[in-house]
């Protein structure tokens, strides 16, 4: 009995270590990478990512909970606007998202706190090419702990999966002719 007691402990241990050691053996920040071409000049498609009121049109998140709240403050466009949102899913929850860096028809930068999930930041890259404009979108988040490192496996999954549909709700919006 006491040697079935002292390999389970043993067992515990070891996946402890393994647990631990193995997080720290992860990498530090998560990286996601999207692009399109949307047959549509930058100046129109900055138009829509920078002005943080539009984003309900071409989030996938709203497809989600289409009963998510949401509330704006600051310039109607650029640096300083903030996007707040409140979602009683909690794959939407609630949080806040900054526009941290603007250039005219070229980027837009923010940073989004996820109440009680932490924070990340993102550019949007916007790159006239022959069909129009090159959209890159880029999410960084740092990961501190031993569960956030283990749990950065699998962004790339599913923050990818969801910046893809974005893009291409944003592709579809950016090139329907104005009225």
């Amino acid at each position: 009995m006491k040697t079935v007691i002292k390999g389970i402990v043993f067992l515990v241990m070891a996946l402890t270590v393994i647990f631990y050691g193995g997080a720290y053996m992860l990498p530090g920040e998560a990286r996601v990478e999207r692009a399109i071409t949307i047959a549509a000049p930058p100046e129109k498609v900055y138009a829509i990512v920078a002005d943080l009121r539009r984003w309900p049109e071409w989030s996938p998140w709203i497809e989600t909970d289409p009963h998510t709240a949401f509330s704006f403050e600051g310039p109607a466009e650029g640096v300083g606007q903030v996007m707040r949102w409140a979602s009683g899913n909690p794959m939407v929850g609630s949080g806040t998202l900054r526009v941290t860096g603007a250039t005219p028809d070229v980027r837009v930068a923010t940073a989004t706190d996820y109440t009680g999930f932490g924070t990340s930041t993102a550019i949007m890259d916007l790159v006239p090419d022959d069909a129009g404009t090159r959209v890159t979108w880029v999410f960084q988040s740092a990961l501190p702990g031993v569960v956030d490192r283990w749990a950065g496996l699998g962004i790339d999954r599913t923050v990818g999966a969801e910046y893809e549909r974005a893009l291409a709700k944003l592709k579809t919006l950016a090139e329907t002719p104005l009225r």
